[in-house]
């Protein structure tokens, strides 16, 4: 995808408004507390049977921090006390061990990922443990067929943390980095030095990790074009394969962290814009594809050549390259898709604990798709992830006549085509250079659980 294409204030402006950003559809605002442990189970039961059946990926939750940023909207536990974290840990292997029980034998595990919180605040030896028992309760695909990542603050790195990973298993880190400027870094209470980032990146090349990816956020107290060029500058130096650029909600009301942020020292709508549309073309001159939303990559990238093949997906981690894998969310607040339904765990600690202890799988809502989901999520998902949408791949797999089921959505896109975002043929849909910033926005029209228009205070802008 070229970002050559003009950057259209206007446009932006136009289409602004809140909106998803369609890790799944339908949106986890859609689920719903009827849907049961039983009905996970027979999820399970699908997913078993299903021919052929699909290799599994999970994401591991490990919520705790040992200190609160400011602007993070993530699910997590500031603590300094590690009992807490022992505790947390014995449950979560309990839940390894009853989603196995679940599951038949011979689905190895091809996609894992460690989010956080801060994945890395467990020492080795919990690590071990851990990656102990996703093996043997899972089984791994072989090396060469799998990719294992994990999230790290570069502020928890000890000596030998990234050595240790990689001998783990881990072969794709991300860095939390958000900004290099102190100012910035002050007022978000994350304090990172230039030296430690450089040396994070340094020292996972040097542990022979494949890919690096570098998370950015623009629209941060005292942030401006300049002071974010600076950031720029470094990171591009640094020439990481893949860098995520995501765009700050400040929303208060909802992630209580962000009520430390005085609202008064976060840029302007218009200096934010032109944020991000220097990030735009610096990352464009340096070389980076944009894959889409906030999400770059150098062209040799795993997700640049599977978004050219068409197996890119887009999940609750963002965009990534195993697109045929049943996912486990595992640990506090994780969402699992299984079959043809999603499935969310507990969010209180208490109430995480109180199920698995209690025997039972933590999950405390979820949602069964039905044939109308899953058409619009297949929809969806070829447009966030490759950007054309030829009717007939829709058509072979629902049987159904594509301008015929969806002729009021042709009819809602021709506004967007107007305008130059979308082309609309008479066998495909295309999403153009520009409209590639738009992506959401183009989604947005096959949704139709925003008939009502009841987006605002529940997702963040659309642009």
């Amino acid at each position: 995808m070229s970002m050559t294409a003009p950057f259209d204030k206007d446009l932006i402006r136009r289409y602004e408004g809140p909106g998803p950003r369609y890790t799944s559809y339908p949106t986890a605002v859609q689920f719903t507390e009827e849907f049961t442990r039983d009905d996970y189970r027979a999820l399970c039961e699908r997913s078993n049977t299903a021919e052929p059946r699909k290799p599994l990926a999970a994401y591991v939750h490990v919520p705790f921090c040992a200190s609160l940023c400011y602007y993070c909207a993530c699910s997590k536990i500031v603590t300094r006390h590690p009992e807490k974290v022992r505790a947390y840990l014995e449950r979560l292997h309990r839940e390894i061990e009853m989603q196995s029980g679940l599951l038949e034998s011979g689905r190895p595990l091809r996609q894992l990922h460690f989010g956080g919180g801060t994945p890395t605040y467990l020492s080795a030896q919990q690590m071990a443990q851990l990656m102990r028992a996703l093996e043997s309760s899972f089984g791994f695909a072989a090396p060469s067929e799998r990719e294992f990542s994990i999230e790290i603050d570069p502020r928890t790195l000890g000596p030998n943390c990234l050595p240790t990973l990689r001998e783990q298993g881990f072969d794709r880190v991300s860095f939390g980095v958000q900004d290099l400027d102190p100012r910035v870094q002050a007022a978000i209470n994350r304090l990172q030095p230039v030296e430690m980032t450089l040396a994070a990146i340094e020292g996972a090349r040097s542990a022979g990790f494949g890919a690096l990816s570098l998370d950015l956020i623009y629209g941060l107290p005292h942030q401006s074009v300049a002071s974010f060029s600076r950031t720029l500058d470094q990171i591009i130096a640094a020439r990481p394969e893949r860098l995520a650029v995501y765009n700050y909600a400040h929303l208060p009301n909802l992630f209580r962290a962000q009520r430390l942020i005085d609202a008064a020292d976060l840029p302007d709508a218009e200096e934010k814009l032109e944020i991000f549309a220097e990030t735009v073309r610096r990352l464009s001159a340096a070389g980076y594809v944009y894959i889409g939303l906030d999400h770059f990559a150098l062209p040799d990238d795993a997700l640049v050549l599977a978004q050219r093949d068409r197996s890119l997906q887009r999940n609750f981690q963002g965009y990534s390259t195993h697109a045929e894998c049943d996912l486990l969310g595992l640990g506090l607040t994780a969402i699992g898709k299984m079959a043809d339904g999603y499935s969310q765990n507990a969010k209180a600690l208490a109430d995480y604990y109180a199920a698995i202890d209690a025997g039972h799988l933590p999950i405390a809502r979820g949602l069964r798709l039905s044939r109308d989901d899953r058409i619009r999520r297949a929809v969806i998902q070829a447009l966030m992830c490759h950007a054309t949408l030829p009717y007939a791949d829709i058509e072979a797999r629902f049987d159904i006549d594509f301008a015929d089921y969806f002729a009021r959505e042709l009819a809602g896109l021709e506004p967007l085509a107007a305008d130059g975002l979308v082309g609309l043929g008479n066998q495909e849909i295309r999403v153009t250079d520009s409209g590639r910033f738009f992506l959401r926005p183009i989604a947005m029209v096959f949704d139709t659980y925003l008939k009502d228009g009841s987006t605002a205070g529940r997702f963040s802008k659309a642009v």
